[in-house]
């Protein structure tokens, strides 16, 4: 049934909330933002049509609170949500919820969320369905014993994995019994931060394997179609640093396969909306299914740039009601994007949490470049939420000159008061490895050591980044500052929402 939607909450922070926000505004679609103290003067908040406070700091007392949040649905009268990722995005009950109250989830259904929001519940689906997954257990473990003996059966090097959420989340790689029980617990309480649910699992640890990723669209109508491939193999600690569409390693005729395994994927579950299926690729070119993402990905800009294809504005249109209108034979990649994830963390310090107040803020600019922010000058970098703060993309008519334009771009890009990653992405950007695409998810374990081997071009790049700061600081603070004040008073239709 089509149904034009007229307000939109998002469930959501940061840059994903203003991500979400342009869309819908030239849409012409108002929104609600929800925040926490924390975030009461972010740049998500005061772009907002109207915004509510949900009276808390902490991710379970605000952004995982459903209750409050389906609250400030019925109080703002919002005829669709749209959870981003993380938090919520993936919980099958909170979509439920949603479903129950008549309000639109710009999502999938909460059942194809429950068949492949848990990790588990998609991988037992795709084993039944014959399509090839890491060796395993098919179910949540359910105690250290249980866990105990599949690892003996699987080996080691595993990993214990959040079974309803990911980003790195609740993941854990262990070496030997010896880590395995301090491992467990440590995993299911990060998981149970993260997402709410301490349900994890276990899989075998494949050796220097490719993190390879599907785009799908599908309507409910029963059209599905890939978007290609995201190459997601520059991590640390499981999260993504780097993405890139399209994969180095990726060929015209295993793009085919990978896309068809995933079209087949999401019509096994009945998938409607955007959607990622991740694989691993081995050095033979064999994929496995790993996961799937039931939800928009943080790095989904790198496939709207190559594409064409502005993947929220398809995902209110499909939520709608509207049937897909392009084929599978009119999707081709033109050029080449690449994402630089910018996390306050400090690369020469294991990427340790950096906390504080933004200082200052120039993003870079110039053609080919894209910049997807969640923060401004004066902007407080709290330890209670994800530590991501930017994404710069930016697109190419090939892979060398989107790298060329990315070494550029980051050596432009300033963020003062926190350490952030841009110099571990600048590392990146020049190493032989990946300018020649010959990398895998070993690649900061391999390579990087923390910074040691390139200590002074880091020092350097600082040192630059720092003298720019110090002529900029007064003049870009003052600005920000009163730009926030201005806001506030004249311009941000505020509500705040009281707990009953």
């Amino acid at each position: 049934m089509k149904r034009k939607i007229k307000k939109i909450l998002i469930a959501n922070r940061g840059e994903i909330a203003l991500r979400i926000q342009r869309t819908a505004r030239e849409l012409g679609i108002r929104t609600v933002a929800i925040y926490s103290f924390e975030d009461s003067h972010a740049p998500f908040v005061l772009n907002s049509d109207e915004a509510y406070s949900l009276n808390g700091s902490t991710a379970n007392e605000t952004y995982l609170n459903i209750p409050k949040i389906l609250d400030v649905a019925s109080v703002s009268g919002c005829d669709a949500l749209h959870p981003g990722y993380g938090f919520l995005s993936e919980n099958s009950g909170f979509a439920a919820a949603v479903e129950q109250r008549d309000i639109i989830f710009i999502g999938p259904p909460s059942n194809a969320i429950k068949k492949m929001g848990s990790k588990t519940s998609a991988r037992r689906l795709m084993s039944e369905a014959k399509v090839p997954i890491v060796p395993g257990s098919l179910d949540p473990i359910k105690s250290y014993d249980e866990l105990s003996l599949i690892a003996s059966e699987i080996g080691f090097p595993l990993l214990i994995k959040a079974a309803d959420g990911g980003g790195g989340k609740g993941m854990r790689k262990v070496d030997s019994f010896s880590d395995l029980k301090s491992s467990f617990e440590r995993a299911q309480a990060e998981a149970q931060s993260a997402f709410g649910s301490n349900r994890i699992y276990v899989e075998k640890l494949l050796m220097n394997p490719r993190h390879i990723e599907v785009q799908i669209l599908a309507d409910a109508y029963g059209n599905v179609v890939y978007l290609g491939e995201r190459e997601c193999s520059v991590q640390r600690r499981h999260q993504k640093v780097v993405e890139e569409s399209p994969s180095a390693a990726v060929t015209p005729e295993l793009r085919s396969q990978l896309g068809r395994a995933g079209v087949n994927v999401a019509k096994a579950c009945g998938y409607v909306n955007a959607g990622t299926v991740e694989f691993l690729l081995d050095a033979n070119k064999q994929f496995y299914f790993l996961e799937m993402n039931t939800r928009l990905q943080v790095e989904h800009p790198v496939t709207e740039l190559v594409y064409g294809i502005d993947l929220v504005k398809a995902q209110i249109q499909i939520a709608e009601g509207e049937e897909l209108t392009i084929k599978q034979s009119e999707i081709a990649p033109r050029g080449h994007a690449i994402e630089c994830r910018l996390y306050a963390e400090d690369p020469e310090n294991n990427f340790f949490p950096s906390t504080g107040t933004i200082t200052h803020y120039q993003p870079s600019e110039g053609y080919g470049i894209r910049n997807d922010s969640g923060i401004c000058a004066g902007f407080v970098v709290s330890h209670l939420y994800d530590p991501l703060l930017a994404k710069l993309i930016v697109w190419g008519k090939e892979r060398k000159e989107a790298i060329d334009r990315m070494k550029r771009a980051l050596r432009e890009y300033t963020i003062g008061g926190v350490a952030t990653t841009i110099p571990f992405c600048n590392f990146v950007m020049k190493h032989e490895s990946f300018v020649q695409g010959n990398f895998d998810i070993g690649f900061v374990d391999k390579y990087y050591n923390n910074g040691k081997q390139t200590s002074n071009d880091i020092h350097n790049i600082l040192a630059a980044s720092l003298a720019v700061a110090f002529m900029a600081k007064n003049r870009v603070s003052l600005l920000s500052t009163n730009s926030l004040e201005t806001n506030n008073v004249n311009r941000w239709k505020l509500k705040r929402f009281e707990d009953a």
